[in-house]
């Protein structure tokens, strides 16, 4: 396990801490929820590659000054679209590798490499950059793909004559790459190392001249090392073939040519001529160019050489983004015997173009976005990559559509998408995003990308019902449990914040429990009758029903109901008094002489029902061939229809049926004997059956007379007492009519008249009761009207009263 550096950059300082850390690749995430604040700290911490997983980084949490116990209620996270090599331990707050890291792999030949990732954290939102480096270590040894390196040397070649060796390679960078090469000990070659850039050449340096006969074969071991401690190594065996004499070797120009050429250059096109020369003549001054096939395979398959004229062209696709650089090593060999050769390098640099678009990546922070989300809640990530360079890779992102949407700049190539406007699920449940980035090269690249992004509901709507106001109509008598009515409110919103339930809010009934009349099914919204309605006892209530949906909190609303009661014919006719008794006798008395109209009875009935049910007719149910009396359909007044005649009957019963409009309709019936009798005095004593007795004069039927006419005299002065001050206090208002006068009849009564309008009051002999019964004089042809006063019980209507004869006799029964 190896020990790493962490550094903390607050505001511009570096702030060094000691902790053991593992590493992950760039990508840039975060998770969003209720409020969202840019965050500028940033965090960088150095590893070294290999570390076991587990192996802990550093105190993020401190170094961010968070709480250990909110990251894990706050979702602390790092979070990567590729591989990912560390996680967080939220329980301690370090950063800890989670997998095998390998800066090979990672960075391959940068010479430093560094990990860019995002450290997120909710409630509210914050984003942290963090910086991992990861430090190389010395796991990798210097090595040569050719195991053997054959040279072949003219045995007149000139001491200080160098010879190019084939260069080993480490996976390693820095100190722990090539750092130098050490030759075998021998007496004709040292070796001597040339650094070009990043890389170190061997080359072999002739300190003897060589001489063939003695020692046509020589055998070297070269040895290459790196600067790790301790230090890794190479080797590889080089053959010598010392050749015949050649004199001059082929010369470059220049050992390192420089060229920059465009990527997508057309394949066949040259690039650069190389040129060597030889001072021989003849076939040894003949050059042949090559390209060395020794560690250069990516080499050979993107560029060839013409072996006369040394013209370098393209063979293969060149794209920058796959490599930005390539050594070409080239050689010119002369046909002499023995041949002899010159080495040269060619540098080729890239030119980028824009020849790639950018690529956005999206990564949604939720599944949903809340309706209600607050404006600049975040709801995805957006990165956009441009694999060129430059300008080419300097990027504009956008959104092209209307939404409620915007992009807000993190740094560098990467944005926030932020609600920037009111959600409502109700009208818009999704949203398509469209994204476009476009790059600013001289060729302006392109790329869109669409980012479907759905509203979860909240509850936001309260249950509706239809109509402010429901009117329920039940039949009375209608059987117990009916569903009288089922009341349904809308929710707009889904799920529980739409599930509704129903219940019975208030109660305006009159002084009845609604929970004995009705109940609610509190699912359906089927209101069920709990008692069967009686119209006579309760026409009408009124009570409130509530809907309220499941949502956190819940809302709801009400409806008013009200239950109007229809009546039903379910009660029969009510003959009222004097006939209403039953089982009793019910009898009238006619003169002979009466006339054709002649007022005989009136029957009242009433009906507890109402409307039609409660509409009554009056009809003679009498003996067939009797044409003598007829009564009022709609009055109940019995009348005669003629004068008598000798032929009629003495005794005439009557059945009076009283039947209602209802359906179907009821009836009841009373029965009444009429009698006729010759005189007016036998009417009198047959009409109320009462028996006069002159046998017997007690003193207690004298004190009951005195007492009776004491109660009168007393009624009579204060009627006249109350018509006096009436009279006075009008002012005089009298002068217009007639005095008024107090008449006394030979009957007995009294006559009040005032004008136009006359009242006899009689009093009756009966000295069990006390009624007086007035009449408005003068008495109509026809019909007059009579008020009955008996105790506490009264009665209006109006009869007819055909002579003075029948009031007297009236008068006198009362």
């Amino acid at each position: 396990m190896q020990h790493s550096g962490a550094l903390i950059c607050l505001n511009g300082n570096m702030l060094p801490t000691d902790f053991l850390t593992p590493a992950v690749r760039y990508f840039l995430l975060a998770l969003l929820f209720f409020y969202r604040e840019a965050a500028t700290t940033q965090l960088s911490y150095s590893v070294a590659e290999e570390v076991k997983p587990g192996t802990n980084i550093g105190n993020i949490a401190k170094d961010l000054s968070l709480n250990v116990q909110d990251l894990e209620s706050r979702l602390f996270q790092i979070v990567a679209s590729t591989k990912k090599y560390f996680e967080v331990n939220r329980q301690t707050g370090f950063l800890y590798a989670s997998e095998r890291i390998d800066r090979e792999e990672l960075c391959a030949d940068e010479s430093k490499c560094i990990v860019s990732l995002e450290a997120v954290i909710n409630n509210p939102l914050k984003l942290y950059r963090v910086e991992i480096e990861i430090k190389d270590v010395n796991d990798h040894s210097p090595s040569f793909n050719a195991q053997s390196q054959l040279l072949d040397v003219a045995e007149n070649t000139s001491p200080g004559f160098k010879f190019a060796l084939s260069e080993a390679s480490d996976a390693d960078v820095g100190k722990n790459g090539v750092s130098g090469y050490k030759l075998s000990s021998n007496e004709y070659f040292s070796l001597v190392s040339n650094k070009r850039g990043d890389s170190i050449s061997p080359e072999l340096v002739l300190q003897k001249t060589l001489d063939r006969e003695t020692k046509p074969n020589i055998k070297l071991m070269l040895t290459a090392f790196d600067g790790g401690s301790p230090p890794n190594s190479g080797t590889s065996e080089i053959e010598i073939n010392v050749l015949d004499n050649n004199d001059n070797a082929p010369v470059f120009s220049s050992s390192l040519y420089k060229i920059n050429i465009p990527e997508n250059i057309q394949i066949g096109a040259a690039i650069f001529t190389l040129n060597a020369t030889d001072a021989d003549e003849g076939a040894n001054s003949e050059i042949v160019y090559s390209l060395r096939s020794k560690d250069q395979d990516h080499v050979l398959d993107i560029f060839r050489i013409d072996p006369e004229t040394g013209v370098i062209s393209v063979k293969g696709k060149i794209d920058y983004e796959e490599k930005k650089a390539f050594e070409i090593r080239a050689e010119a060999r002369d046909k002499g015997q023995p041949p002899m050769s010159a080495h040269s390098k060619v540098l080729v640099e890239v030119i980028d173009l824009n020849d790639n678009a950018p690529e956005i990546t999206v990564t949604s922070l939720m599944n949903t976005v809340k309706e209600d989300a607050a404006i600049g809640t975040a709801v995805a990530l957006v990165s956009v990559l441009d694999r060129d360079s430059g300008k080419n890779a300097e990027v504009t992102c956008k959104i092209l559509n209307t939404v409620p949407f915007k992009l807000e700049k993190n740094y560098r190539n990467y944005y926030s998408l932020v609600v920037d406007g009111h959600l409502d699920r109700e009208v818009t449940p999704r949203y398509n995003v469209t994204i476009l980035a476009s790059d600013e090269g001289q060729r302006p690249l392109s790329n869109t990308s669409f980012i479907g992004i759905s509203v979860s509901d909240v509850n936001d709507n309260a249950p509706k019902f239809s109509e402010p106001v429901i009117n329920v109509y039940v039949k009375e008598n209608s059987k117990i449990g009916t569903v009288i009515k089922t009341v349904t409110a809308v929710d707009a919103d889904i799920n529980n914040n739409g599930q509704v339930s129903y219940s019975v809010l208030e109660n305006i009934g009159k002084g009845q429990h609604l929970s004995s009349m009705i109940n609610i099914n509190s699912e359906t919204g089927d209101i069920i009758s709990l008692q069967s309605f009686n119209y006579e006892e309760l026409n009408t209530f009124q009570f409130k029903v509530q809907a309220t949906d499941s949502g956190v909190p819940p809302l709801s609303s009400s409806v008013t109901v009200n239950v109007l009661i229809l009546d039903e014919n379910d009660n029969n006719p009510t003959i009222l008094a004097p006939y209403s008794e039953h089982g009793s006798v019910n009898s009238e008395t006619i003169p002979y002489s009466a006339e054709a109209g002649y007022f005989v009875a009136k029957i009242r009935a009433v009906d507890a029902d109402s409307g039609y049910n409660a509409l009554l007719s009056y009809h003679l149910s009498e003996p067939k061939g009797n044409n003598l009396f007829r009564i009022g359909t709609s009055t109940g007044e019995i009348r005669t229809k003629r004068r008598m005649s000798d032929n009629d009957l003495k005794t005439h019963p009557l059945v009076v049926l009283v039947s209602d409009n209802g359906e179907p309709s009821l009836s009841a019936t009373v029965s009444i004997e009429v009698m006729v009798v010759e005189s007016t005095a036998d009417v009198q004593t047959q009409f109320r059956h009462v028996p006069i007795k002159e046998d017997s004069f007690s003193d207690l039927n004298l004190y009951l007379l005195i007492a009776i006419v004491s109660v009168c005299v007393i009624f009579l002065l204060s009627l006249i007492s109350l018509i006096a001050v009436r009279c006075h206090r009008t002012d005089g208002t009298f002068s217009r009519y007639s005095a008024p006068m107090i008449t006394t009849h030979p009957d007995g009564s009294w006559s009040y008249s005032k004008a136009t309008q006359q009242y006899d009051v009689c009093f009756s002999s009966d000295t069990l009761k006390s009624d007086v019964v007035v009449f408005p004089a003068p008495f109509p042809p026809a019909d007059a009207e009579l008020i009955s006063i008996n105790g506490g019980d009264t009665f209006t209507t109006t009869q007819t009263l055909p002579n003075k004869e029948k009031v007297r006799k009236a008068c006198l029964d009362l």
